[in-house]
């Protein structure tokens, strides 16, 4: 008798005992082991313990905040982290994207949508996977160079450093050089969200990636049609 496949693993830091404990009680429940950290010390000891598949992560943290906590987590080992904050100020999101979360979440969130976020996170991290083991070809526009086999990019040569989610929104782009492709259409294809997640939050979420991603890659590179969408273009 064949075992199925092993549960992931899911760390979750949150200072608010009920929020930690409401988290891990869903996650359990859709098949998560569990493992919580209530601080920012304990949160960086734990991950490099027990080497979680995913991280939900928030930023207000006695001992030091998430953001040094993503820091000192994705220095040691990349793993996919959702950031949840009780602030939408653009500011603090690009502070968290560029130490490298993934996506983030505004409290108050649902369950649903948590579960549904973190879900959506590791089947990225399955087809990037998928997608290295295939070797494809290195994607190069007017400078801009984007390899999907190692997952590296350069921009005129220089190495420029992408949080994975940055790194499939740049290529998903790049593979139209040219063509507007719409936030619903990018959620679907990037963050693999389908349409019951095109709210409000979701499409601010593309933006804060696209900013991020700008200040990487050259702001002039990827052009907005103000109500539509983004599109890559070719400097050369």
């Amino acid at each position: 008798m064949t075992s199925g496949p092993a549960p992931r693993t899911a760390l979750v830091v949150e200072d608010e005992p009920a929020i930690n404990e409401a988290l891990a009680q869903r996650l359990r429940a859709e098949g998560y082991v569990v493992e919580q950290a209530f601080d920012g010390p304990s949160a960086v000891e734990l991950a490099a313990a027990v080497r979680p598949d995913v991280v939900l992560l928030d930023v207000m943290l006695p001992g030091f905040d998430g953001l040094e906590v993503c820091r000192r987590i994705q220095a040691a080992r990349p793993v996919p982290v959702l950031m949840l904050t009780a602030r939408d100020d653009e500011a603090d999101v690009l502070v968290g994207l560029g130490v490298g979360a993934d996506d983030y979440l505004t409290k108050p969130f649902s369950m649903r949508e948590v579960v549904a976020r973190v879900a959506a996170l590791l089947r990225r991290v399955e087809r990037a996977a998928a997608l290295a083991d295939e070797r494809p070809a290195a994607i190069e526009v007017g400078g801009l160079r984007i390899d999907p086999g190692t997952r590296r990019t350069s921009v005129a040569g220089e190495a420029v450093h992408l949080t994975p989610t940055e790194f499939d929104l740049l290529l998903c782009l790049a593979r139209t050089p040219g063509q507007v492709l719409g936030r619903e259409r990018l959620l679907r294809e990037v963050w693999d969200w389908g349409d019951a997640w095109a709210s409000a939050s979701a499409t601010r979420t593309v933006d804060s990636h696209v900013k991020a991603l700008r200040s990487k890659v050259g702001a002039a590179r990827i052009r907005t049609v103000h109500g539509v969408g983004y599109a890559l273009e070719d400097l050369s």
